[in-house]
C-alpha cells in the first residue's frame, strides 16, 4: 500500500517569515503555508513571494508541504495559483470549492507544473457539501478533501457546540465521498488551542467518523493529534495477529477464520493490512524527520 500519514496538518501564516522557518522542524505530518485567511490584504503579495521562495528552497524534510492560495474570484487568486504551481509544492489547497468545475479549472493551471503536485480541496461552503460526491469524483490530481468547519458554521448559521451536532452529518458526507473515490479527508480546526481536553475529544470524534487526520492552528496541537490518529499498540498487535493467521497454509483459502476466539473475515484482513501499513509509514516518517 502506498500510504502517506496525514494525522496532523498545521496551518502556518505565509506572511510570517519566522513561522515558515519554524515549520521546517515541527513534528507535523504536513504543513499548509497559508496565503488566504492568515494573511491581511495588504500583505498578500509579500506573503506569496515569501511562501514560494520557502517552498523552492525545500528543507522541510519528510513533511508534506501544501500552499493554500486565495480563491480564484479574489484579486490575488490567479497570481497565487500561478506562483504556487511554479514553486512545486506537494499539493495546492484550493479554497471555496463548490463544484467539480473548480477542480477541473485548478488542474488546468497545474498542467504547467510538476506532475507530482496534487490538488487538495477546501470543503467549506453549503454547495461543497451538497456536491461532495461530484467534487470527490472530479479526478485531475485531487487527493484530499479538507473540512472548513468554521466557514461551514458561518455560512449555514448553525450553532457551534461541543458535540458538533450540526457538523457531523456534513463531515460524514465528505468522508463517504472521499472513500468512494480513493481520497483522504481531514477534519477542520479546533479554535481553542489552550483546551487540550476539548481538542483531544474532537480528534477522537474525527477519527471515529473516519477522518485521516486534522488541520491545526497551533504547534501545541501536533503531539496530541498525532497520538489520537495513530493506531494504538493494541490495534497494531491485533492487526498483525490477523495477518499472520490468514497467512497460515490451512487458512489460505478461507473466507472466515477464528483469531483469539473472535470471528474474522477477509474484510478484517484488509483493515489489518492498512493499520500495519500506516503504522510502518509513520515509523518511516519519524526516522526521516
Amino acid at each position: 500500500m502506498d500510504i502517506r500519514p496525514r494525522r496532523s496538518v498545521l496551518y502556518m501564516p505565509g506572511a510570517n517569515a519566522r513561522a515558515l522557518e519554524k515549520a521546517r522542524g515541527l513534528p507535523a505530518d504536513a504543513v499548509i503555508l497559508d496565503l488566504e485567511d492568515a494573511v491581511a490584504p495588504d500583505a498578500k503579495a509579500d506573503a506569496r513571494a515569501r511562501v514560494t521562495e520557502a517552498v523552492k528552497a525545500r528543507g522541510f524534510g519528510p513533511r508534506e508541504v501544501v500552499i493554500r492560495v486565495n480563491a480564484m474570484e479574489t484579486p490575488w487568486g490567479r497570481d497565487d495559483l500561478e506562483a504556487a504551481v511554479a514553486a512545486g509544492p506537494d499539493a495546492i489547497l484550493i479554497p471555496k470549492v463548490s463544484r467539480p468545475d473548480d477542480i477541473v479549472s485548478a488542474a488546468g493551471a497545474l498542467a504547467a507544473g510538476p506532475a507530482e503536485t496534487r490538488i487538495w480541496a477546501m470543503m467549506e461552503t453549503p454547495a461543497a457539501i451538497l456536491n461532495a460526491q461530484e467534487i470527490a469524483a472530479a479526478g485531475h490530481r485531487l487527493s484530499c478533501l479538507v473540512m472548513g468547519t468554521n466557514d461551514l458554521l458561518k455560512e449555514t448559521r448553525a450553532r457551534p457546540d461541543a458535540g458538533r451536532l450540526a457538523l457531523v452529518p456534513w463531515l460524514a458526507a465528505c468522508v463517504l465521498a472521499a472513500r468512494a473515490n480513493g481520497l483522504d479527508v481531514l477534519d477542520g480546526v479546533y479554535n481553542d488551542f489552550n483546551d487540550e481536553a476539548g481538542f483531544r475529544a474532537e480528534c477522537e470524534q474525527g477519527r471515529t467518523l473516519g477522518m485521516d487526520g486534522k488541520t491545526l492552528i497551533h504547534p501545541a496541537q501536533i503531539k496530541p493529534c498525532n497520538a489520537v490518529f495513530s493506531p494504538s499498540e493494541a490495534e497494531v498487535e491485533r492487526s498483525r495477529a490477523i495477518i499472520a493467521a490468514f497467512e497460515r497454509p490451512e487458512n489460505a483459502g478461507q473466507g472466515v477464520i477464528t483469531v483469539d476466539g473472535r470471528m474474522v473475515e477477509r474484510l478484517h484482513l484488509d483493515m489489518a493490512r492498512r493499520t500495519v501499513a500506516i503504522t510502518d509509514a509513520i515509523a518511516k516518517l519519524q526516522e526521516a524527520a
